[in-house]
Order: C-alpha cells, then sequence, then structure tokens
C-alpha cells in the first residue's frame, strides 16, 4: 500500500516571479563556475531565463543540474555574554536570533547574499537583537510583535533591484528589536574597508 504524496512542483502554467527567475539565474551561474555548463549555455539559459514567464519556461534550464542543498538556519544565542555575526559571511536563508541577557547583533553591511528574500526570526529576550543592513536592503518588519522592549524599524523603504528583502518575525521581549542601517560609525569602518 502506498501513500499518494502531494507535488510540491509549482504548475507549470503558473507565472513566475522576479525572484524566481532571480534564482534560476544564481542557479546557472553556481552551475558555470562549478563547471557544469559552459560559457556559451550559461549565455543561451541565461537569456531564457530572464525572458521566462511560466515554470514550464524556467523548470527545464536547470532541470539537469544537481539539486540545490538547503542550508541550515544560523541560530544565535545571546546567553551571557551576547553574540554577533559581523563581518564577511555567507548569509542562509533563515536565521534565528535569541537575544538572552547578553543581546544579539546580525550585520549583514559585509555580506555576500545572492538570495532574493531572508527570514529572521527574532526574540528579544532580555537584551535585544540588533540587526543592521546595508543601504538599499529592503526590511519586512510586519511579523514581530514588538513585545515590552518594543520594534524600531529605523530603515528606509527604498529598495534596490538585486537586493534581498529581510522578512522578520518573532517577538521584541523585554529588550526589544532594533533594524536599522549603519551608523555613522560604521560607516566610518566601511569606508575605511570596503566590503568587496
Amino acid at each position: 500500500m502506498t501513500a499518494d504524496v502531494p507535488d510540491r512542483s509549482p504548475r507549470a502554467d503558473l507565472r513566475v516571479s522576479h525572484a524566481e527567475r532571480d534564482a534560476a539565474v544564481e542557479r546557472l551561474r553556481e552551475a558555470a563556475a562549478e563547471g557544469r555548463i559552459e560559457l556559451d549555455e550559461l549565455e543561451t539559459r541565461l537569456e531564457a531565463a530572464l525572458t521566462a514567464r511560466t515554470h514550464a519556461d524556467l523548470a527545464p534550464l536547470t532541470a539537469d543540474l544537481p539539486p540545490v542543498v538547503a542550508a541550515a538556519p544560523l541560530v544565535l544565542k545571546g546567553g551571557m555574554h551576547g553574540a554577533a555575526r559581523t563581518g564577511r559571511w555567507e548569509v542562509p536563508p533563515r536565521i534565528t536570533a535569541h537575544g538572552g541577557m547578553g543581546g544579539v547583533k546580525i550585520d549583514f553591511t559585509r555580506t555576500r547574499c545572492p538570495l532574493p528574500e531572508v527570514l529572521v526570526d527574532v526574540d528579544g529576550q532580555t537584551a535585544g537583537v540588533v540587526i543592521v543592513v546595508p543601504d538599499g536592503w529592503a526590511v519586512d518588519s510586519g511579523g514581530v510583535d514588538g513585545g515590552l522592549g518594543g520594534l524600531r524599524d529605523k530603515t528606509t523603504p527604498d529598495r534596490l533591484p538585486g537586493t534581498p528583502l529581510v522578512r522578520l518575525s518573532g517577538t521584541g521581549g523585554l529588550g526589544g528589536v532594533v533594524v536599522r542601517h549603519p551608523n555613522r560609525w560604521e560607516r566610518r569602518k566601511l569606508e575605511r574597508n570596503p566590503p568587496r
């Protein structure tokens, strides 16, 4: 006896989004960098991906490539002494931050992020969570309950093409959640040592 497993792939006739096209383009570029497809084939596939209208147009372009292994979520726990993710690091699709008593800081200003969207689940607990995003990145903080510490979203709504959307969910707890662009001191550091 076998149970019917529901098909989780989108219907072929459904329209694709900009984010889905961008993800296919990124996957094709990675495949070329890995030597899986030649440069002339990459050019042909990229053109087809950028003009794809439906899933039926997009799916064949990456069908012969190995599936992308989902990255494990990054979990940051403030504990007694705090935790921070700063500098140059690869952004996973999902991040969980627990402020604890020491707080958590997540700084995206030097990151490499090919993803169209990053999900960040926050729990401010006692000391709170601070998230710093570069200019041009957009933040959706609508999924956060401010709790007693509150939610302070100091980011601008302007999103540059090709930059990710950081989607927040969770609670501010006692310490709260602050989302902002780099402050004056951080901007000076970035000017002295710009991200690559």
